[in-house]
C-alpha cells in the first residue's frame, strides 16, 4: 500500500540545509550568531549594573560631576562633554564603515580603502580617549575620605562647591613611611601613599571655617547632602579613617566602590571590542589594499567585519546611556 504523500506548495521555498539559509552565507550566518551571544552577554553585565544602581539609589555617584573633564582645559567644568564626543566619533565611524560596504557592493575598491581607513582612525581616536577617560577616573580630580564603614565624605565651600584635598589639608612636620617588604611583614608591601595624612586633612579642616562635608547621600532633591560645620566636624573627626585620591576596585572617591568596578568592568569590556574590531579592521584594510577581494569579485569579508562593527556601536549606545545619562 502506497502512502499518500500531501503538498502544501511550499517545496523548494524553504531552507533545506544547504549553504545558504535566508540568502546567507556560512560565514555572515556565524557572525550573525556572535552577535547574538554577546549580545546576551553584555546584557546580563547591563542587568547586573542596574540592579547594583538600584540597590544604592541614595548614593550613587552622579555623572556630571565624575565625567566633566576635557582635554586641555584643566579645571573648566565641562560635564559629559567629552564623552558626547566620543560617541559621536564612534557612531561616525559607523557611517564610514556603512559607505565601505556600500562602496564593496559597487566593487569600488579605491573607495573602499578611504572609508575603511576612516573608520580605523575613528576606532583608534575612540580607544585613545578611553584611555585618557580611565586615567582621569583613576587619578581623580579632588580627592576624598573614608570611613570605616566605606562611605565617602567629600569636601565643599559654604556655596556647595567641591574643594579639592591639596587646598584642604595642612602640611604636617612628620613624615609619613610607607610600609615595604624590607621594613615589615616580608611577604607584603603597601600601596602607594596618597598625596595627604586624615591627620594632615583633619587639622587643615579644622583651620578653615568655611569647609564643610558632603556625603554620599542623596536628599530629597536629588542632590549630596551637606552637612552643617558642625556635623562636619564631629563626622570628620569620629568616622573618618583614611584618604583617597581617584578610583580603585576597592573604594573611589565618588561613592560606592561597586560603581568604579563595573565602570572598569563593562567600559573596559566593551573597549576590548572595540580594539578588536580596530585589529581586525586593519586586516581587512590591507586586503582591500592588496586586491584580494577585487580578485574575487566580493567584498563580504569588509560586510561582515562591518557587522560586528556596528554591533560595537550600538553596544556603546546602551554603556553610555546606562553609565552617563540614566
Amino acid at each position: 500500500m502506497e502512502a499518500t504523500v500531501v503538498r502544501t506548495g511550499t517545496e523548494g521555498k524553504t531552507w533545506g540545509g544547504g549553504n545558504e539559509p535566508l540568502k546567507a552565507s556560512y560565514g555572515k550566518m556565524m557572525m550573525w550568531f556572535f552577535i547574538v551571544s554577546d549580545a546576551l552577554t553584555f546584557s546580563g553585565f547591563l542587568a547586573a549594573y542596574g540592579f547594583s544602581r538600584f540597590k544604592f539609589m541614595d548614593s550613587w555617584p552622579i555623572a556630571d560631576e565624575v565625567f566633566n573633564h576635557f582635554p586641555f582645559l584643566h579645571g573648566v567644568d565641562a560635564p559629559m562633554y567629552y564623552v558626547a564626543l566620543m560617541t559621536f566619533i564612534l557612531i561616525f565611524s559607523s557611517v564610514t564603515m556603512v559607505l565601505a560596504v556600500d562602496a564593496g557592493h559597487q566593487l569600488k575598491k579605491g573607495k573602499v580603502t578611504f572609508y575603511m581607513f576612516l573608520t580605523i582612525i575613528g576606532g583608534v581616536i575612540f580607544l585613545g580617549s578611553q584611555a585618557w577617560e580611565w586615567k582621569n577616573f583613576i587619578n581623580g580630580t579632588y580627592g576624598a575620605v573614608y570611613t570605616e564603614g566605606g562611605n565617602i565624605l567629600q569636601f565643599v565651600d559654604s556655596e556647595g562647591h567641591r574643594v579639592a584635598l591639596s587646598d584642604v589639608a595642612a602640611s604636617q612636620a612628620s613624615p609619613r613611611v610607607e610600609h615595604e617588604a624590607r621594613n615589615g611583614v616580608w611577604f607584603e608591601s603597601e600601596k602607594s601613599l596618597p598625596s595627604y595624612s586624615i591627620e594632615e586633612v583633619k587639622a587643615g579642616f579644622g583651620e578653615n571655617s568655611d569647609l564643610l562635608i558632603r556625603t554620599q547621600i542623596m536628599n530629597e532633591e536629588g542632590e549630596k547632602t551637606i552637612l552643617s560645620r558642625e556635623e562636619s566636624i564631629t563626622k570628620l573627626n569620629s568616622e573618618a579613617v583614611g584618604v583617597i585620591e581617584g578610583a580603585n576596585l576597592t573604594r573611589n572617591e565618588y561613592g560606592p566602590p561597586l560603581f568604579a568596578d563595573f565602570f572598569f568592568f563593562i567600559t573596559g569590556f566593551h573597549g576590548f571590542h572595540v580594539f578588536t574590531g580596530v585589529l581586525i579592521n586593519i586586516i581587512i584594510f590591507f586586503n582591500v589594499i592588496l586586491g584580494t577581494y577585487e580578485r574575487r569579485k566580493n567584498y563580504e569579508m569588509v560586510e561582515k567585519v562591518g557587522l560586528y562593527w556596528h554591533f560595537v556601536d550600538l553596544v556603546w549606545v546602551f554603556v553610555f546611556t546606562f553609565f552617563y545619562l540614566v
